[in-house]
């Protein structure tokens, strides 16, 4: 799995899930974490939409967004799939709180390893 999810990059899929979940009416990005090689992602979405679908949506829309924007991804991408075949699914009830909490803690410490990165080959 390639390290692709990082600075100009990174900043540039989250700029995208905003606009592209809000092309689909009731979803609500709440929270967005972008990893290195992965994506967390906390949104709210009406029943009338299936998860499965806004996500096969999104990730399709997403590569094809990535590929244009940086095409020196396609030599390393060569059969055009960024995403993982999966996700992992999980509704919230009472626990939201904490699951945000969680997501925004992955923020500050993907932020803290980057500021040592940057530390060690300044």
């Amino acid at each position: 799995m390639y390290k692709i999810l990082q600075r100009e990059v990174a900043a540039h899929v989250k700029r995208q899930i905003y606009r592209l979940s809000n092309q689909k009416d009731g979803i609500e990005v709440l929270e967005v974490n972008i990893q290195p090689e992965h994506v967390h992602l906390v949104v709210s979405t009406p029943p009338k939409h299936a998860i499965s679908q806004y996500l096969g949506f999104l990730k399709g829309k997403l590569a094809l967004n990535l590929f244009d924007q940086y095409p020196e991804l396609r030599k390393r991408y060569w059969g055009q799939h960024v995403w993982s075949r999966g996700y992992c699914v999980s509704t919230i009830g009472l626990d939201e709180e904490q699951i945000l909490k969680y997501v925004r803690w992955q923020t500050a410490q993907d932020k803290e390893r980057e500021g040592q990165h940057e530390r060690l080959f300044a």
